[in-house]
């Protein structure tokens, strides 16, 4: 009997995840979070987009208003992958420049905010973002492209965790700035 052997050889397929994305921008933002869309679209291809939200900087008053959004897509790319093949040398083509001071104005900010059945703990990476639960500025866009998608800590959903914030002072969304 014939084998074959390349079946036997192959790498298994990577599984396939929901996977949330965050951006924001707060240099050049209406040029910065289209450009980083045009991109994420390229690569990985977007499912869902939320509204453009602004919102007020956190941890530095006095530097320009943030545009955030959010987006969900489906890849087989682990999260490490993701953050460090994709979406870094992505923020650094956008002129993104990393300094020590976390709040710091930038061209563009992605995130890997959550992904599908992972809770992940490490210095380099934290899934859930632990911030879902506390920023508007997050919260919101990710419920505009998940809102029935669950927390897998607190076990809440995306849609039940942005109607905590109500109408969250310092956010609001941009009907003007939308993607194609």
């Amino acid at each position: 009997m014939k084998t074959d052997r390349s079946a036997a050889t192959r790498e298994p397929e990577a599984v396939r995840r929901t996977v949330l994305l965050a951006l924001g921008s707060n240099i050049e933002p209406e040029r910065h979070i289209l450009a980083a869309l045009d991109a994420l679209d390229e690569v990985l291809g977007i499912e869902a987009l939320s509204a453009i939200y602004e919102a007020d900087p956190v941890g530095s008053p006095g530097t320009p208003r943030f545009l955030n959004a959010a987006l969900r897509l489906t890849t087989g790319r682990s999260p490490r992958a993701l953050k460090f093949d994709v979406i870094r040398p992505l923020e650094r083509r956008l002129g993104r420049r990393r300094t020590s001071d976390p709040n710091a104005p930038r061209t563009i900010d992605i995130d890997i905010a959550a992904v599908e059945g992972l809770i992940v703990d490490r210095h380099d990476l934290r899934l859930p973002d632990p911030e879902i639960l506390t920023r508007a500025y997050l919260a919101l866009p990710l419920a505009d492209v998940a809102p029935g998608f669950r927390h897998p800590i607190e076990g809440l959903t995306l849609g039940e965790i942005a109607a905590r914030f109500g109408d969250e002072p310092g956010v609001r969304r941009r009907a003007d700035v939308r993607w194609p």
